[in-house]
């Protein structure tokens, strides 16, 4: 099952669901982050409230579920945590980012007790609250950064951090706050986890490969995955010697990626359908199928010739315009994939695109529907 929701046609940039998916927060491509409750059993939707501090275009929203707190980032090189009073009203607090360009990414940490917020500054600010003076405060991840940080996001131990950027590398941090949480435990990645130490390092291909867009750990942490502008996507397991599987696709670059179990993800970008990716027992990464299954557009001689020459007539086109048919849910760019409604095999994804709509795919209902997908 799939259902579509549009909330104009303006694109959505960025988008997260409150802890019983019942809201969700966007942005339409501005300085606003607009909150919708759903109505009916998610069939409509009421706008709740419209956040708008920022002054430039928001380009991260993350909502922690537990807590009930926003965190989002923008251009305008600031990020805030809203949180929601009894008055019903959201309320914003500073965070002290101190970078001079534009904050692109931010992801709470899984006891969200603390977030990272990615910047073209190549700096990665690990966030914390600081009671005494009532604001955010970063410590800063710099080395051996070497340009925009596009993507981030957090191990399930709360400590390590996947980095992505645009210098073609996807790296693992430690962002250890001795101030506010005991000393990790060792994992797959490495036992010195003092703060801001590079535990891991990926070439996105041996000759670069184009800048990383998004980067995914896996449920167990011994994974992290990640999509280049190259058009591949990339496995690395710490459990198996750091050993990276790479699948390059004939295909559009994909934008955003997911792992809706330990041997699945799904991606997608300008390709404007998901795609699931399976990881065999061997270790090899294949494409398992779309959520979507393709749909023919169908057109007899007579009606194509007359196209041809309405559009001749109307646009100045000499073509029938098959070619720009477009025969999928999406219209447009996928910007963003996010998961809900299990713990680390997700009922469901999220997506939302260029074309100002927000679509949820059942992950099970596809799954026995289409026979080619292996989820």
């Amino acid at each position: 099952m799939t259902t579509v929701h549009r909330f104009g046609t303006a694109p959505i940039t960025c988008h997260s669901w409150s802890g019983d998916s019942k809201r969700v927060a966007f942005s339409p491509n501005s300085k606003d982050v607009n909150i919708y409750e759903s109505t009916g059993g998610g069939s409509g939707w009421n706008l709740e409230t419209k956040l708008d501090k920022h002054d430039l275009r928001v380009t991260g929203i993350d909502w922690a579920p537990k807590t009930n707190r926003i965190v989002t980032c923008s251009s305008d090189r600031n990020a805030y945590v809203w949180v929601k009073g009894v008055d019903g009203n959201w309320k914003h607090t500073l965070v002290v980012l101190r970078i001079n360009r534009a904050a692109t990414c931010v992801r709470w940490s899984p006891e969200e007790n603390k977030f990272a917020v990615g910047s073209g500054a190549k700096i990665v600010n690990i966030c914390y609250y600081d009671s005494e003076y009532d604001w955010w405060v970063a410590k800063h991840i710099k080395k051996p950064l070497k340009s925009t940080v596009t993507t981030v996001d957090w191990h399930p131990n709360n400590v390590l951090l996947a980095v992505g950027s645009t210098d073609f590398k996807v790296r693992v941090y430690s962002a250890y706050i001795k101030e506010i949480e005991g000393k990790p435990s060792t994992t797959e990645w490495g036992a010195k986890m003092s703060f801001g130490n590079m535990m891991a390092e990926f070439n996105n291909s041996p000759n670069g490969g184009g800048w990383v867009h998004s980067v995914s750990f896996s449920a167990d942490g011994a994974k992290v995955a990640w999509v280049g502008h190259d058009s591949s996507v990339n496995v690395a397991d710490a459990g198996n010697g750091m050993k990276v599987t790479k699948l390059s696709l004939s295909l559009l670059p994909l934008l955003s990626i997911v792992w809706i179990s330990p041997t699945s993800l799904v991606a997608a970008g300008h390709n404007y359908v998901p795609i699931v990716f399976n990881i065999t027992g061997s270790g090899d990464l294949v494409e398992a199928g779309k959520l979507e299954e393709t749909k023919k557009a169908s057109s007899g001689t007579t009606s194509s010739a007359m196209k041809m020459f309405q559009n001749m007539d109307i646009l100045g086109q000499s073509d029938s315009g098959a070619g720009t048919t477009i025969n999928t849910i999406h219209a447009n760019q996928i910007n963003e994939v996010r998961t809900g409604g299990g713990q680390g095999k997700p009922d469901w994804v999220s997506t939302c695109g260029g074309d100002g709509r927000l679509v949820v795919w059942n992950l099970s209902s596809l799954a026995s529907k289409m026979k080619h997908l292996n989820i």
